[in-house]
C-alpha cells in the first residue's frame, strides 16, 4: 500500500506542521492547497497539488495521481467572527467543500480521514474541563460548519465504511522548534502572535477583551497546545486509524488553563520587552474558561504533549517571528 497521504490545506499552519511529522514518521504527504490562506513556501516535505476542495474533478485527478492512504483535512475557513456576518461562505467551503472530499475519496477508494474539528463545536460549555462527551452546541457559522462535518462523516461511515476520526483541539499556538515552519495568518488573530508583534514593535498594543471575568486576574483562560504536539496527535490518529479501522473523537489540548494576562507577563519575561495593553469589554459568547480534558486522547492515541508548557510555546513563536521565516 502506499504510503501517501493527502493533507488538504497542508500549506497552513497546523497543516505544513503536520505534513513534517507524517514525513518524519515514513509518510509521504501530498499538499492539496488552494492558497487563499496557506502559503507555497510552507510545502517542503511532499509534492503540492494546487486546487479548490470544491472542485471535485480537481480532487478526482490528485487522488488517481497518487492513490493515497487516507486523507488529513484540515483545509477550512476559520476566522469565527467573519463567519458571523459571512455565513454563506462558512457553509459552502466547510461544508460543502468536504462533502466534494468526501465523495472524491469514495470514488478512488479512499477509507481513512482524519478531520480538523475544533473544540468551537462546543459552545459555551456546561462544565470546564471539556470532555469529548460533552453537548455539542457551537454558536457561530464556523462552529456550526465543524459540527455539521463531523456528523456528515458519521453519515458517510455508515453508509461507505469511510473511518474518521474527529480531532476537536483547543488554542494552537507556537512554532516549529527548529524553525522550518510557523504561523503567519492575514489577518492574524491569535494571541500569541499579536501579543508578540506587539512586543516587538509590529503593532502598538495589544487589545484585551475583558478585564472583568470571575477568573484569578479577570481575564479568560484558554487551553493552548504547541502546534508540534498538534501535528503528532494527527500522525497518532492516521496509525490509529489503519489499525483500529474504527471512527472516533479526541479533545486536543494541554489540559492547563492559562489567562491571557498570563500569556502577555510570559511574553514579557520571554522577549525581554514591555507588551502595552488596551483593556476593552468582553465579546459576545466569549466564556471565561475553556480547558480540555485530553485523557482519551493519551488513553488511546498514547498522546502526551511535550511543548505545550506556555514558556515553550512563547518561545518557538518569539524565535519564528524573529528568525528567517522560510
Amino acid at each position: 500500500m502506499t504510503n501517501r497521504v493527502l493533507v488538504t490545506g497542508g500549506a497552513g499552519y497546523i497543516g505544513s506542521h503536520t505534513c513534517k511529522m507524517l514525513r518524519r514518521h515514513g509518510y509521504e504527504p501530498i499538499t492539496y492547497d488552494n492558497l487563499v490562506y496557506g502559503h507555497a513556501e510552507a510545502v517542503r516535505w511532499g509534492p503540492f497539488e494546487r486546487g479548490d476542495i470544491g472542485d471535485g474533478i480537481r480532487l478526482s485527478e490528485v487522488f488517481a495521481r497518487y492513490q493515497p492512504r487516507a486523507v488529513i483535512h484540515f483545509a477550512a475557513f476559520a476566522y469565527v467572527g467573519e463567519s458571523m456576518y459571512a455565513p454563506g461562505k462558512y457553509y459552502r467551503n466547510n461544508v460543502i467543500g468536504s462533502i466534494e472530499l468526501l465523495e472524491a475519496m469514495r470514488g478512488n477508494g479512499c477509507e481513512l480521514i482524519v478531520f480538523s474539528s475544533s473544540c468551537a463545536t462546543y459552545g459555551l460549555p456546561e462544565t470546564v474541563p471539556i470532555a469529548e462527551s460533552a453537548p455539542q452546541q457551537p454558536i457561530s457559522p464556523y462552529g456550526r460548519s465543524k459540527r455539521m462535518v463531523e456528523q456528515i462523516l458519521a453519515d458517510y461511515d455508515l453508509a461507505y465504511g469511510i473511518k474518521h476520526i474527529n480531532l476537536r483541539y483547543f488554542n494552537a499556538a507556537g512554532a516549529d522548534p527548529e524553525g522550518e515552519t510557523g504561523e503567519d495568518h492575514t489577518p492574524e488573530t491569535h494571541l500569541v502572535p499579536l501579543v508578540l508583534q506587539t512586543a516587538a514593535g509590529i503593532r502598538e498594543h495589544i487589545e484585551v477583551y475583558g478585564d472583568d471575568y470571575d477568573t484569578p486576574d479577570g481575564t479568560a483562560i484558554r487551553d493552548y497546545v504547541h502546534v508540534t504536539d498538534l501535528a503528532d496527535a494527527h500522525v497518532r490518529a492516521l496509525r490509529y486509524l489503519e489499525n483500529e479501522k474504527k471512527s472516533d473523537a479526541f479533545n486536543l489540548g494541554s489540559g492547563t488553563g492559562i489567562s491571557v494576562r498570563e500569556v502577555i507577563d510570559t511574553a514579557e519575561s520571554v522577549c525581554c520587552r514591555p507588551v502595552p495593553v488596551s483593556y476593552g469589554p468582553r465579546r459576545p459568547g466569549d466564556p471565561p474558561m475553556l480547558v480540555a480534558d485530553a485523557a482519551k486522547a493519551r488513553r488511546r492515541l498514547g498522546w502526551q504533549p511535550s511543548h505545550s508548557e506556555i514558556e515553550m510555546i512563547v518561545e518557538t513563536a518569539w524565535a519564528w517571528l524573529t528568525g528567517s521565516r522560510w
